[in-house]
């Protein structure tokens, strides 16, 4: 069992960073691949960024060049870093930690807003 615990959301003005982050419970959060998705109002959840055990990463192409996703299995943890906020980021955004096609746990979410 792993629990995932999201934090660092909140409001934000167009431009402005936010770094959220994912703290998992569990000895071998190391090997999970983690994933940051976000749900906007009347939206289906979107897969944002992801990061595998060996810290390759991923991003949807709205996020390329502006978020960053970083683990520090030290402190099983995983960050999401991001930068230029724009309205149409502002979301629920949820950490999910999977092993394979059978494990998989979320968090409960942290709300990002950006606005002015």
């Amino acid at each position: 069992q792993v629990r995932l615990v999201e934090s660092g959301g909140g409001l934000v003005q167009p431009g402005g960073s936010l770094r959220l982050s994912c703290a998992a419970s569990g000895r071998i959060f190391s090997i999970y691949t983690v994933g940051w998705y976000r749900q906007a109002p009347g939206k289906q959840r979107e897969l944002v960024a992801s990061i595998i055990s060996g810290g390759n990463t991923d991003y949807v192409d709205s996020a390329k060049g502006r978020f960053t996703i970083s683990r520090d299995n030290a402190k099983n943890t995983v960050y999401l870093q991001m930068n230029s906020l724009k309205p149409e980021d502002t979301a629920v955004y949820y950490c999910n930690a999977k092993l394979g096609s059978v494990i998989n746990f979320w968090g409960q979410g942290t709300q990002v807003t950006v606005s002015s």
